[in-house]
């Protein structure tokens, strides 16, 4: 019975022995957690953290070194209680030698309590610090070794279980708060790299969140609207001093449900011309995922220049077009003289005389052509206003309806009900129908059929014209709308190869597009996008 008591009283003190060494290492982990947790700098980190365990393990040395991936090397970033300083510059040891290796190799602690100096170390000056036991310990971040935390004595055996347990239950503690110490400087880093590009881009910048506060704007967005950029910060869009032809175009494009990156250009009053962005910016959210995007991206450009270039482009190419007119009207005038003269005495000299008028004929419709795709593509000339297209496109197909009943090709309308009325150019939008009818009208066959038809809702229009002709290749359909690109279907059929690059301009200039939709012995439709009540 002696004996179960003495027993039992010796596993009752060895039990609270054991409490109380894990009650001083959580002690000792909340001390260092609650001491390092108090700055994200790092440099600072790292001497708080060492200090911490110092105090609280009751040792005069030591240090933190750090693993540098990049460069292969483990790297002292702190030291305490050295005689030498082996931070400026910092010690390096290539991974895998000394003591540090096999701390890494083994991914434990390495003891060494009778140092003498004959020890072969990665870094011989490190004798000259003349200490005599050292333990160093592994730190790890996320499962991996981020580096070894370190303490030194001048007097052999100076570290027991109990201090080498305790300097192994705080290196984790150290190496997470290191760790975000280190993720935090990086971040930084890169913020203050953002923010250098973000201010000193020549493009304006103005960055929104989900509501449509301002969170951001640069000097150029500031300088186009001579707007305080500062004074904009926080600021409902829709409040902020901008343009207002670009602040409601820009709340319609903010409003809109689809997130697609949208563009637009608009002519502030002090006469630039600006090119506007509109790009949504999506992040994960950890704490409010219902939302679909983070906020707006707005990218604003000066493109005044392009515009006078644009401009000087289209009076170069009026001023040349100007200067051909001329002598080929003398020479129209003089064939038309020749063609009476000849008209009765010479069928072969009546034939050539054709022939030219043909060639001088289409030469002025060509010049034409491209006088006005470079005023489609500069914007000179486009005045836009409302136009009902439910109106606009019967009376087109009535002034080209001629053209049809000289090739007995019969015409069906189809508008739809409710067709929106949009903002364009009527004059322009004209041109594009009869431009996608003439060309239905030049390889429909005699006798066969053609149909505009119309319909869609807000935002978008379609207009089309379907012909039951030869169709098109495949592989020619992506060229189409180029200049001067012609199928090669029948080469009998005249043309500059100017129309549907006319049409894609005008599409273009009512923020549209154009596309077709044919196969060979079925016929093809041409359609025109335009979008409903667009800003421009």
């Amino acid at each position: 019975m002696q004996n179960d008591i003495q027993s039992l009283l010796i596993q009752n003190r060895l039990l609270t022995e054991e409490v109380k060494r894990r009650i001083d290492q959580l002690g000792a982990i909340n001390t260092v957690a609650a001491t390092v947790s108090q700055s994200l700098d790092l440099d600072k980190t790292l001497r708080t953290a060492l200090k911490a365990v110092l105090d609280v393990i009751g040792v005069q040395a030591g240090g933190i070194s750090l693993i540098d991936d990049r460069a292969g090397e483990v790297v002292l970033r702190a030291q305490q209680g050295w005689p030498h300083d082996f931070v400026d510059p910092p010690m390096r040891i290539p991974l895998g030698r000394g003591m540090s290796g096999r701390v890494i190799a083994m991914d434990d602690v390495v003891v060494d309590n009778d140092m003498d100096g004959s020890e072969n170390l990665a870094v011989p000056q490190f004798h000259e610090e003349n200490f005599r036991s050292i333990v160093m310990a592994p730190m790890h971040a996320h499962g991996k070794i981020i580096g070894i935390l370190s303490i030194m004595s001048t007097q052999p055996n100076s570290f027991s279980n109990e201090i080498i347990n305790m300097l192994k239950a705080v290196a984790d503690t150290v190496g997470v708060a290191i760790d975000n110490a280190r993720l935090y400087e990086t971040t930084s880093e890169h913020e203050t790299r953002l923010n250098a590009i973000f201010h000193t881009t020549a493009d304006g910048l103005i960055a929104t969140d989900r509501n449509g506060l301002i969170s951001m704007i640069n000097r150029s967005a500031a300088m186009i609207f001579d707007v305080d950029a500062e004074k904009l910060i926080g600021t409902p869009l829709r409040e902020a001093p901008l343009h207002p032809r670009i602040r409601e175009s820009l709340l319609y494009a903010l409003s809109s449900h689809t997130r697609e990156s949208k563009s637009f250009q608009a002519t502030l009053e002090n006469g630039k011309l600006v090119s506007v962005i509109i790009s949504p910016v999506f992040f994960e959210s950890q704490v409010e995922q219902q939302h679909e995007s983070d906020g707006w991206l707005i990218v604003l450009q000066d493109i005044s220049h392009l515009r006078e270039a644009e401009v000087k482009r289209a009076e170069f190419m009026r001023a040349a077009a100007h200067d051909m007119k001329n002598p080929l009207g003398v020479t129209m005038s003089s064939l038309h003289m020749l063609e009476d003269y000849y008209a009765t005495n010479d069928a072969t000299a009546k034939e050539i005389i054709r022939i030219a008028l043909n060639g001088v004929q289409r030469l002025q419709g060509l010049i034409n052509d491209l006088l006005q795709i470079e005023q489609l593509e500069s914007g000179i000339g486009i005045q836009k206003s409302e136009v009902d297209l439910a109106a606009l496109i019967p009376e087109t197909l009535n002034e080209v309806k001629p053209i049809f009943q000289e090739k007995h090709i019969s015409t069906n309308l189809d508008i739809a009900d409710g067709l929106p009325r949009i903002q364009g150019d009527s004059r322009w939008l004209k041109r594009a129908i009869i431009n996608y009818l003439d060309n239905a009208a030049k390889y429909t066959p005699a006798g066969g059929s053609i149909t505009l038809k119309a319909f869609g809702n807000a935002p978008q229009v379609h207009i089309e014209i379907t012909d039951n002709g030869q169709g098109i290749p495949t592989e020619a359909q992506g060229r189409l709308f180029e200049r001067f690109y012609r199928a090669a279907t029948d080469e009998k059929i005249q043309g500059s190869g100017l129309g549907l690059a006319i049409v894609k301009s005008i599409a273009e200039a009512h923020d549209g597009s154009v596309y077709v939709r044919s196969e060979l012995g079925k016929g093809s439709t041409f359609g025109m996008i335009l979008h409903v009540g667009t800003a421009l």
